[in-house]
């Protein structure tokens, strides 16, 4: 019995540490959920901006001269998917690598795929898509900065040897706090009818505004910057959403270890009792001996 319950006191012991680590963990996985939140807020009235210049460059120069639809002979796709280099998250570089290659296999042209994160390039590869580059995984809301401005120019440099009709960006975007889903942008060329609907933004103030400068480098500018915007927003979606899914595992291992422990605390005060009621009895049964030699 001692050793039985000594048994019991490590295993306690052992699943209490486990517990105390993955509460840390959760706490972990909801500040940062809260920070790229916080992120793809912040892009909000850049992103405006930006949408206000381009309607007004649309406007003057529609249709527009850059990034037009591409037609005749199948051209090559670029992609960029972004996954997740931690454990702890389920399927999500699988989820998000099945779906890029699905929505790529259906689509004209070879594809020229960059990847974020080791483990999504390994299932890419393992699928049979050509990886042109690999990029580490942000593990912060200020690291995503410098990782859009790899991504913009190694997507440059590939399109100045290889003409790419498209770029498409591949991510998981969080639908609930602990559900996400797997989404397909297309950044380029740009959507005609998106242009259309830029075209139609009332300007802030009653001041007709004005192009400063050449027309195609202001465009130019206004298209990058919308690149970057879009592309940190899905960067900062995807880490919100791999925390997300780190947040439910460890929500669920909680609550399994919590039931463990239950289980384990109610055994072990079971055999203490037990214990405690063999050694009354054996009181009680040395007495009443006791109490019979005497008489």
């Amino acid at each position: 019995m001692s050793d039985s319950m000594e048994s019991l006191r490590r295993k306690i012991a052992g699943a209490t540490d486990l517990q105390s680590v993955v509460r840390t963990m959760k706490t972990l996985a909801a500040s940062s959920i809260g920070q790229y939140e916080k992120s793809v807020r912040a892009l909000a009235d850049y992103y405006r901006t930006v949408e206000l210049g381009l309607g007004v460059c649309f406007r003057i120069m529609e249709p527009a001269p850059l990034m037009a639809e591409r037609t005749g002979q199948a051209c090559a796709i670029g992609a960029v998917v972004f996954g997740s280099d931690q454990g702890l998250v389920g399927q999500f570089n699988e989820v998000v690598a099945d779906f890029a290659v699905k929505t790529l296999s259906a689509l004209p042209g070879k594809a020229r795929v960059w990847a974020v994160g080791e483990r999504v390039r390994a299932r890419l590869t393992d699928a049979g898509l050509p990886v042109m580059g690999t990029f580490a995984v942000p593990t912060s809301a200020r690291a995503i900065t410098p990782l859009v401005g790899q991504i913009l120019v190694a997507s440059e440099a590939q399109g100045g040897r290889d003409e790419i009709a498209e770029l498409h960006l591949f991510y998981n975007r969080p639908e609930s706090i602990s559900v996400h889903a797997p989404v397909n942008q297309r950044l380029l060329p740009l959507d005609k009818v998106w242009q259309r609907s830029l075209t139609l933004l009332r300007w802030p103030t009653e001041n007709v505004p004005e192009i400063l400068g050449g027309e195609t480098t202001t465009l130019r500018t206004l298209i990058r910057e919308y690149l970057f915007v879009s592309l940190f927003r899905a960067c900062a979606e995807s880490l919100a959403a791999e925390n997300a899914s780190r947040l439910a595992a460890m929500q669920r291992a909680d609550k399994n270890i919590d039931e463990l422990l239950q289980e384990l605390i109610g055994t072990f005060h079971r055999l203490r009792q037990d214990g405690i009621d063999e050694e009354l009895f054996d009181v009680i049964s040395g007495f009443e001996a006791l109490s019979k030699k005497e008489k």
